[in-house]
């Protein structure tokens, strides 16, 4: 059963997401302040890690003690978990700035709980599908299948080596490091400091400016392979994602 995070400072909007997503046979667990977000996501402990695994969090943008936008910002720095934005703020500018600290969807209050049920459920499909593991097949390691098909995109972080359909891409480290980040969530859009902050883990400095470079490289060679499939896609003032 997948285990939802609500934070909702509302204690009756978080209630009624609640009945909604148990409804829908989702576990839940509600947080009604910012500041103890990133405690419960974050945990060095094993065993309570394991407790509170969350599989997607609906993370409200205002709230008291830590906002959504940090919050957001805190859990990407180590989590890749799915999170929602749930806000009364309908500009636009506030949907970008949400997706480019690594949100995955975006929900504008006031909102159908049916609806939000809806959004959980189909973040979830994206980022859990069987199929999605599958084709990716990120380590080699992890595989446990003898089919025959080529995979979509199967990586060797141990060789550092790639096959995209079947075919192998002479990847630098850098472009290798890149594709894992952005094959491990299909569909999400990175947006660049992000990736900056995930492949130069030394803190060095880079410009956003080596990133487009890197991906314009990446692309080339992915696309060298499948001409008529772009795998690597840039999202207009926000990032990249990878198109499955």
């Amino acid at each position: 059963m997948s285990k939802v995070l609500i934070v909702e400072d509302e204690v009756k909007i978080a209630q009624l997401l609640t009945d909604y997503l148990v409804q829908s046979d989702l576990e839940t667990v509600m947080v009604h302040d910012g500041n103890d977000v990133v405690e419960l996501v974050y945990q060095h402990n094993v065993e309570l890690a394991r407790e509170h695994a969350f599989d997607i969090i609906l993370l409200d943008l205002m709230l008291p003690g830590k906002d959504g936008v940090t919050l957001c910002r805190e859990i990407r720095q180590f989590s890749a978990v799915p999170i929602i934005m749930v806000t009364a703020k309908v500009d636009e500018i506030d949907r970008l700035i949400g997706l480019e600290l690594g949100a995955d969807d975006y929900i504008c209050k006031p909102f159908s709980p049916r609806e939000v049920v809806a959004r959980v459920k189909a973040v979830l499909r994206r980022t859990q599908s069987p199929v999605s593991i599958q084709a990716l097949n990120i380590a080699a390691s992890e595989a446990n299948t003898t089919s025959s098909t080529p995979k979509v995109i199967e990586l060797d972080p141990d060789k550092y080596q790639a096959h995209v359909f079947g075919c192998p891409v002479e990847l630098t480290a850098i472009e290798f490091n890149l594709l894992q980040i952005l094959a491990k969530h299909p569909g999400r859009i990175f947006s660049r400091s992000q990736l900056i902050g995930q492949v130069y883990q030394d803190h060095r400095v880079v410009s956003e400016r080596t990133i487009d470079s890197h991906v314009k490289k990446l692309r080339k060679k992915l696309n060298g392979i499948k001409p008529d499939m772009d795998l690597v896609q840039s999202v207009y003032s926000v990032g990249y994602k990878l198109a499955l």
